[in-house]
């Protein structure tokens, strides 16, 4: 299994880095230096890459007393990426030439495996072509951490290219020899103070492919999450936490071209979900202060473009299609479309920033570290070790039970009071979403369908009190406005006072369900 950190360094400090005085300080080997070109083969429809598989042969050039040349054949399949943290499975072996060599490849990972399968498909090695390239000029320092363990850190600087297109390589990848991976990013963090680093999810394979049909980021909703019955607490903590960050960074790219409000969007949802997943395991696994603080930073950066985007294009589509004989909608919209461009950028440049690396850093740390230990007591400690299910049962209680206090007397309550019952019945669906699968033949489904319509109905309610608060400032800010803020708000209001009549229905239809997993 190999285990890396990878992270992007504009070229334009590439000579800091590489003056960086930890290099110095921790190396335990002269630095070598390498031209490395590597290609990279698959079936002309793609097969490797359909199965979650990268299978390359390079050529390293290395410079001693003479040049020495050889070809080395590499196999990277599955894994998972969390915070930057690539853990893949992987076999290389020399090759003679600039071809695959599958028998050795197969010989590697075991007959009877999967991948040794892949691989021995029939015809396979006859049908592999070169897809693309990369060339990089590779720096390498062996080091050993203050804290212990070894590591290979590796600049790498080249293109990849494929026909006549080229993408640019700037990046620094650690590779974990021995140790604990959590001092990866406690040693990253420590080069963060001084050169603006990002975290990098996507490997050069995938730069490559992607290269080679170019796809626009797309919104990534979250995975599906299969917890397997025997699970300890900590262990599907530790799940549950890297499929949200997983939903988190899956829209990264998305967000910082500023242009997609559904990337926004999902990264916004996939933080909340991190959130009440942080909230649900807080006894257990407490998340410190300072990281709850900096995920609540990056909610409020993304949450104006998403609140403006719903506003301009849900609500007053809403209000329009009811009312299409008013004439004011375009420029009322055109304005609330204009905010919503601006909060983009806004959310943009949150992610393009080292308060966010650093942020992801020491989340992946915080993980790969298990660091939730050192908050605990023995008792706690034990917990940890306890059945995930039985956690799974006592927790959905735990949130019914508060969305059912919450919820008395909902017709007459407040705007704010239905904002904590909202709150509470999306905390409550997120957490019958991470057991969902713990659940034989899903009897949690109309449980969550029912919930689902509950929390959509006050979803609503939510969106008109922040529509008003929005339209509250498009009148201060553009008084030629006015009539038409005045205009929909009161059709909001009165639509509003009929909605909470109405919440009855949704509420008695949920209430009549009990969060059962078996």
């Amino acid at each position: 299994m190999e285990t890396e950190l990878k992270l992007l360094l504009d070229p334009a400090d590439v000579a800091a880095f590489r003056r960086h005085p930890l290099l110095k300080e921790h190396a335990i080997a002269r630095l070598r230096q390498q031209q490395l070109t590597s290609i990279y083969f698959d079936t002309p429809d793609l097969y490797l890459r359909r199965h979650d598989a990268a299978l390359r042969v390079r050529e390293a050039s290395e410079r001693g007393g003479h040049i020495h040349h050889y070809w080395v054949q590499t196999l990277k399949a599955g894994g998972q990426v969390v915070a930057g943290l690539h853990q893949r499975e992987e076999w290389e072996s020399r090759v003679e030439g600039p071809r695959p060599e599958l028998a050795a490849l197969i010989a590697l990972v075991g007959p009877g495996s999967s991948w040794a399968e892949l691989l021995a498909t029939r015809a396979l090695a006859e049908r592999l072509v070169p897809i693309f390239t990369t060339r990089v000029r590779r720096t390498t320092w062996l080091l050993r951490l203050p804290q212990g363990g070894e590591v290979e850190l590796a600049l790498d600087q080249g293109e990849v290219r494929h026909g006549a297109a080229r993408l640019p390589i700037s990046e620094i990848e650690l590779e974990l020899k021995s140790g604990d991976a959590a001092r990866l990013f406690d040693f990253v963090l420590a080069l963060l103070e001084t050169l603006p680093l990002r975290v990098c999810n996507i490997s050069k394979a995938e730069r490559g492919y992607a290269l080679q049909a170019p796809p626009p980021p797309a919104a990534v909703e979250a995975s599906r999450l299969d917890l397997p019955p025997g699970l300890t607490v900590e262990q599907g903590f530790q799940a549950i936490i890297g499929n949200c960050l997983a939903q988190v960074q899956g829209n990264e790219a998305g967000v910082a071209q500023g242009g997609d409000p559904e990337s926004v969007h999902q990264m916004r949802v996939g933080l909340r979900r991190l959130r009440s997943a942080l909230g649900l395991f807080g006894k257990v696994a407490p998340c410190p202060a300072v990281l709850r603080q900096e995920l609540v930073w990056l909610a409020s950066e993304l949450g104006a473009a998403r609140d403006w985007e719903v506003f301009a294009g849900d609500t007053l589509g809403q209000v329009a299609a009811a009312r299409p004989e008013q004439a004011q909608w375009a420029p009322l919209r055109q304005a609330a479309f204009d905010a919503a461009r601006k909060n983009r950028q806004v959310a943009a440049a949150a992610v393009a920033s080292v308060r966010y690396t650093r942020l992801l850093l020491c989340l992946g740390g915080w993980l790969q570290g298990a660091r939730w230990r050192d908050a605990l007591a023995a008792p706690g400690q034990e917990a940890l070790a306890a059945p995930l299910t039985l956690f799974a049962k006592q927790a959905l209680a735990r949130r019914h039970h508060t969305l059912k206090k919450r919820a008395r007397r909902l017709r007459g309550a407040t705007p704010r009071a239905r904002h904590q019952v909202r709150i509470a019945a999306k905390n409550l669906r997120y957490a019958a979403g991470f057991f969902q699968s713990l659940c034989r033949a899903n009897r949690l489904r109309p449980y969550v369908a029912a919930l689902a319509d509950l929390q959509a109905a006050l979803g609503w309610l939510n969106d008109a009190s922040v529509a008003d608060r929005l339209l509250r400032r498009l009148g201060r800010t553009h008084p030629e406005l006015a009539r038409g803020t005045r205009f929909v708000r009161g059709y909001l209001l009165a639509r509003s006072e009929r909605k909470v009549r109405k919440l009855g229905k949704p509420w008695q239809r949920f209430a009549q369900f009990r969060p059962v997993l078996r």
